[in-house]
């Protein structure tokens, strides 16, 4: 018998975008198409209005194993799901799956918010595929897990998120098919959850269930998964072992910490003014790619002043990974501010103070600029990159949430709270 649990081979899928042409929305065009697929033939799609959300993919999955999607936002990670869940159809290539299997694309799949907890328990489980006596067998412990034991004869409508959230996942993780396919669950909820349902996902692992993991939550794909594959536009770019995977998408693109040039005659400049070097570092000086958002981070810009008597103005434009700039900084070293500057080696520092960042990999595009007049004399786009991770201890501001953060920054504001009891309660 094959250990295989599933297997994708050559998968592509196709979407037409826009409307169908006025000659081929008529009856006759219709049935030409008809009598074209009779015979084998595909009709030709416009180049200007197709998308191929996925193309040629092709992996195995080992029964009882634990196995990563990663990739950006539209790199068709929730098509493949879609296909091996059978909501669509590829257009080419195909996907077999050996034994039952459960894809949960949506946390609360087959929730009703009219109906109460239970009532939702029994549903959801039989659109998953659950028989209604294996759903009664399990039903306390769904509960139990999912902690709504008072209202789960309460409508789900009145839930919190929070709620609603465990009692979706708790469906899910007590199901008992082969393969068990899981999009972005691990990402909701918050920490002590989170913590509850990875050490869930990681007993259904162990118990020889076949999962498969798409997620943005790189220690959760290292942590759980053993194998995975990285997607971008649709084709797999890297598969092999989870943490090296992880490792090339976390440091693919301008993901390194310092660029330098030690021949000036090779280095972005002119001959007013030649960089020598870009680096990021932590406040103890060290050189590194990965920061935790609560530490500052030193940029540093290294440079030659080849002509003296102009006043210089080293600046950074930083991007987060969705290609956003999320400020512009200007030296404004008291110093050296409407000051000329003399020949000579120079190397300026601008801090980013903790917890002002969001998480991310970010980008750092190096300038330098003369005042009076303007000119830009050099520009050198995404010269170094970082990483700047969240740690979910609670202390930054994400606080207890663990689920998706969006927003370019991600300040720790200072909050003050005034209370004021009712007359006559007692504080």
């Amino acid at each position: 018998m094959s250990d295989t649990a599933v297997s994708v081979t050559g998968l592509s899928k196709r979407y037409r975008l826009g409307a169908i042409h006025a000659q081929d929305a008529s009856l006759a065009g219709a049935l030409t198409r008809g009598l074209r697929r009779l015979g084998g033939q595909r009709p030709a799609a416009s180049t200007q209005s197709t998308l191929w959300a996925l193309r040629d993919v092709s992996f195995e999955i080992k029964q009882g194993e634990v196995f990563g999607v990663i990739g950006t936002n539209g790199s068709g990670k929730s098509t493949l799901l879609k296909i091996l869940s059978r909501v669509t159809e590829p257009t080419t290539g195909r996907a077999v799956i050996h034994g039952r299997f459960c894809g949960l694309l949506e946390v609360g799949t087959g929730f009703h918010p009219e109906l109460t907890g239970r009532d939702n328990v029994f549903m959801s489980g039989a659109i998953l595929g659950m028989k209604r006596q294996e759903i009664a067998q399990k039903f306390d412990e769904i509960v139990a897990f999912a902690e709504v034991e008072q209202f789960i004869d309460t409508p789900v409508k009145h839930y919190s998120s929070g709620m609603y959230v465990r009692l979706g996942f708790s469906v899910l993780a007590h199901m008992d098919p082969a393969i068990l396919i899981v999009d972005e669950v691990l990402a909701v909820g918050d920490v002590r959850f989170q913590k509850k349902c990875m050490g869930k996902m990681e007993d259904v692992g162990k118990h020889g269930r076949t999962v498969i993991l798409v997620s943005h939550d790189m220690p959760a794909i290292t942590r759980l998964c053993s194998r995975a594959i990285l997607l971008n536009k649709g084709e797999v770019v890297q598969a092999g072992p989870a943490h090296e995977v992880v490792n090339h998408y976390l440091h693919a693109g301008h993901i390194q910490p310092s660029v330098e040039w030690p021949d000036p005659g090779q280095a972005p400049g002119n001959e007013v003014v030649r960089l020598r070097a870009v680096r990021v570092r932590t406040e103890a000086g060290v050189m590194t790619d990965r920061f935790d958002i609560r530490k500052p981070i030193d940029l540093e810009v290294e440079f030659d002043v080849v002509k003296a008597g102009r006043i210089f103005v080293p600046v950074f434009n930083l991007y987060n990974d969705e290609d956003v700039l999320v400020f512009i900084a200007h030296d404004r070293d008291p110093a050296w501010q409407r000051t000329p500057r003399p020949t000579g080696r120079y190397i300026s520092t601008a801090r980013i103070p903790g917890n002002l960042l969001s998480e991310g990999m970010m980008s750092v595009s190096s300038l330098m600029m003369t005042e009076t007049p303007f000119r830009l004399h050099v520009h050198v786009p995404r010269a170094i990159g970082f990483r700047v991770d969240d740690s979910g201890d609670g202390d930054s501001a994400r606080g207890d949430y663990h689920g998706r953060w969006p927003g370019v920054v991600r300040p720790l504001l200072e909050w003050r709270t005034r209370y004021t009891p009712e007359q006559g309660q007692a504080v």
